[in-house]
Order: structure tokens, then C-alpha cells, then sequence
């Protein structure tokens, strides 16, 4: 996030209380606590899978924090060459847009930079090939999904890209998939057909060949595609157990030469402010596996060395660990929640 107004003695403050000890923070947490964070899924009625995220939510009012609405909508693309932009096994598109009321401080311009900013690290994380959904494709070579997911910064009170990459992660966990059955077209019986024994048309092909030109019995495979009617929305994203989270490092750097670095998390915007560099580290969790570092971005004027990224990212991986464990939890809470609801409409029609 760009800088908002802060004099110099304010960040002289901050820095100060982040850097003595015991370090202190304007909320009074530690350097690695995150703020309340509440999630809810299902929340947009015409996308595939949605869910609206706050971090640092006022438990008094309702009100503050940072707010993300993220939705994935699913259309249907041609493969075809010279037909469309689909690729024969679907593909994903991520955009992120920035509310103005979160940026008030932020010229047009700017505003644009930073949604593209965005957009770029979303999109070049989850649109990798390592996280791709093997269920995306429809009929190969013709018709395959195109994944939209949009996320939209509603409120921005700091750590806006962990809160971008969690909203991001639970719509694609409850995004379904519509079940989809291929269609054969088959010429129509000639009038001297005839029934044989076992019930299926005995095509009398002189007088097919006779009526008819085209012969399309040869058809061994489907050329379209039908929606069966089913109760559960469709079937979740293959592999949503990878999508990734990011943690975000914020690193203030001590006044004296030499001394270590001392990073904390989840900074307020006035944290942000203060702090001169960022690391950003997106961690995916692949089930019986190894994590896996899926990207890493550095915010900020300074500088760091090979060994101190080396042991950023060995920190990371475990702040990672522990609040991808804590959204599933509650990304599988949402699961009971929204199935029942779709049993209990499906059994209203």
C-alpha cells in the first residue's frame, strides 16, 4: 500500500516500540499475532464460489478492518483454433480492483498502478501450472472452463495482500464445478428400418444412402455437452487442498549497523508506513508433501542478503503453516454450512 500521511516523529515512535524490549505494538500485540480475522463463503448468489473476508474487524462495532470480496465465476470458452482464447484444459484469470474509498490518499493513477500490482501477483501465483485444476476442461479440443476469479479491496487497514491471498483461496475452495455429460448426434432411422430382436434399429443403409448423403454413424465421440440437474451445485475444484496463502514480513530494520533484523506481521497502516521493507511469501501445502514456495516479493526501498531471505522464508513457512491450518478449519465448517443449505433447496423445487 503506498505511504499515507505520517509525520516523521509518528514513525520514529513506531519504529521504536517495534524494535525495544519487549517490542510493543499500538494494539498491544505481539510481533507475530495476527488480528481477528472472520470469513464467510457462499456470499455472491451467482458465482461459482465466493467469500467475503475481514481482518482486524472492530468486535465492538462491526466496523474497520481490512475488507476483501472475492468471487470465481465459471463460462464456457472454445478451444478451437482461430475459434477463441480457451486452452484445452480450461484456464484461470485473476483480476483484483481497489475500491477508492479504501484509498482515499491515492490519485487515480496510482489507484490503477496498485490494482495492476495486484492483479499481477494473484494471477501469476494461482494461474501456475502446478496449481491448476485438472477438472476445468469440458470436451478436449473443443470446450473448456475459463475461470474468472475477481477480487474486489473493499477496506484497507493494512496487511491487504494476506488478506487478498486467504479471500482468494476460500472462493476457490467453495467454487463448483458444473457436472457436465457429452452429446453424440446420430442420424435419424431411415424409413425401412427395421426393430430387430434385441430392441436396438436395424438401419436399412440402401435406403439411408438413398434419403441422405451425410452419414454421421460414424460419430465415436461427443462434439457437445448437457448439464444434468444435481442437488450439490456441481463438484469442487480439483486439488483446492493447494491453493495457496501468503504472509507478508514486515521488516524494520534496527538503527545500528549490524544488528539482526526484526520483522512482525499483520501491520496496521501506520505499521506500514514505518516499515521500510516487506517480504511477501505465498506457501502452498500440498497433502502428503512438502510445502511448496510459490512466490516471493520484496515491498520497499531496502535491501536484503541471500542468508537473511534464507532464514525469512524458514520463519515464514511456519507463520504460513499455522494460518493455513486455521482457514481450513473454518473453510470446512463453511462446507457443512453451505451443503446442508443447498440439500434443504434442492428439496423445495
Amino acid at each position: 500500500m503506498a505511504s499515507i500521511s505520517t509525520s516523521k516523529a509518528e514513525i520514529s515512535y513506531i519504529q521504536s516500540g517495534l524494535l525495544s524490549d519487549p517490542p510493543l505494538r499500538a494494539d498491544g500485540r505481539a510481533l507475530h499475532d495476527f488480528r481477528t480475522i472472520s470469513l464467510e463463503t457462499g456470499v455472491a448468489p451467482l458465482a461459482n464460489g465466493s467469500a467475503h473476508l475481514n481482518i482486524g474487524q472492530n468486535p465492538h462495532d462491526g466496523g474497520g478492518g481490512t475488507e476483501i470480496l472475492a468471487a470465481a465465476k465459471l463460462e464456457v470458452e472454445n478451444v478451437d483454433v482461430g475459434h477463441g482464447d480457451g486452452v484445452d484444459g480450461g484456464r484461470i484469470v485473476c483480476t483484483v480492483s481497489c475500491s477508492p474509498s479504501a484509498y482515499p490518499h491515492l490519485s487515480a493513477p496510482a489507484l490503477d498502478d496498485l490494482q495492476h500490482d495486484m492483479s499481477t501477483l494473484l494471477h501469476q501465483t494461482l494461474a501456475h501450472p502446478s496449481l491448476h485444476p485438472a477438472n476445468l476442461g469440458i470436451l478436449a479440443g473443443k470446450k473448456a472452463w475459463l475461470l474468472n476469479l475477481d477480487c474486489v479491496v473493499l477496506a484497507d487497514a493494512g496487511n491487504a495482500y494476506d488478506a487478498l491471498f486467504l479471500a482468494a483461496r476460500a472462493a476457490l475452495w467453495d467454487c463448483k464445478v458444473p457436472r457436465t455429460r457429452g452429446v453424440e448426434y446420430k442420424a435419424a432411422a431411415a424409413p425401412g428400418a427395421k426393430v430387430a430382436e434385441s430392441g436396438e434399429m436395424d438401419v436399412d443403409r440402401d435406403a439411408e444412402a438413398q434419403q441422405s448423403g451425410f452419414d454421421t454413424r460414424s460419430i465415436a465421440r461427443a462434439v457437445d455437452f448437457e448439464l444434468p440437474d444435481y442437488w450439490d451445485e456441481g463438484a469442487v475444484l480439483a486439488g483446492r487442498e493447494r491453493w495457496p496463502v501468503c504472509v507478508t514480513l514486515n521488516i524494520a530494520t534496527p538503527a545500528a549497523s549490524g544488528a539482526p533484523l526484526v520483522h512482525y506481521l499483520d501491520a496496521i497502516p501506520q505499521e506500514e508506513t514505518a516499515t521500510p521493507l516487506r517480504l511477501l511469501l505465498v506457501f502452498s501445502f500440498p497433502p502428503a508433501s512438502s510445502p511448496v514456495l510459490q512466490a516471493m516479493r520484496i515491498l520497499g526501498s531496502g535491501e536484503l542478503e541471500s542468508t537473511q531471505i534464507r532464514d525469512f522464508v524458514v520463519d515464514g513457512e511456519k507463520y504460513a503453516q499455522r494460518l493455513w491450518d486455521a482457514l481450513n478449519g473454518k473453510l470446512k465448517e463453511e462446507d457443512v454450512r453451505r451443503g446442508q443449505r443447498a440439500r434443504d433447496r434442492f428439496a423445495r423445487r
